[in-house]
């Protein structure tokens, strides 16, 4: 019979599809698993409404939960929406280690944009916060991309959500 964390584990290994450095565990996205009988109930919530890899994620859940001889539920949740805060702390410095300025941890007033351009940001390859940023639309609606006045390398900031 299949546990919870062996469902935990296994999900640990599985790539975001659009940033590989991090699993979807690390990433948050895993909300909950629940372990019936051998059937396998995993929540997840996209990093945001119309996530392209939405489908490749639940199929990659659903793979994994049947090699460990499960049966898959993978249910994708709307009702609340993810958050930079579910990043875990290993995620986010796999995050910094592949060259991607993890999110800061959110304050509890709503960012503005004047604080997506004020903020301190911290470069993933020299650690200066000499950065500036370049623009606002990065390549994903969570990602903005900075550049770095010491060590003059571009990098991507992931947005505060």
């Amino acid at each position: 019979m299949v546990t919870a964390e062996q469902v935990w584990d296994a999900l640990a290994e599985i790539e975001d599809p659009e940033i590989p450095v991090i699993s979807v565990v690390d990433l948050g996205v895993v909300r909950d698993v629940t372990v019936e009988g051998d059937r396998v109930h995993v929540e997840f919530t996209p990093t945001f409404l119309g996530c392209p890899a939405l489908e490749v994620m639940r199929s990659r859940m659903a793979t994994k939960i049947e090699e460990l001889g499960g049966e898959p539920d993978v249910d994708v949740v709307l009702d609340d929406s993810w958050s930079t805060d579910r990043i875990t702390a290993a995620g986010r410095e796999k995050l910094r280690q592949a060259g991607f300025a993890p999110p800061p941890p959110r304050e509890s007033a709503a960012p503005s944009l004047v604080q997506l351009q004020r903020a301190v940001h911290r470069c993933p390859y020299c650690g200066s916060t000499d950065t500036a940023l370049e623009n606002i639309f990065g390549p994903t609606p969570c990602r903005s991309l900075r550049y770095c006045r010491s060590c003059r390398q571009p990098f991507e900031q992931f947005k505060t959500i």
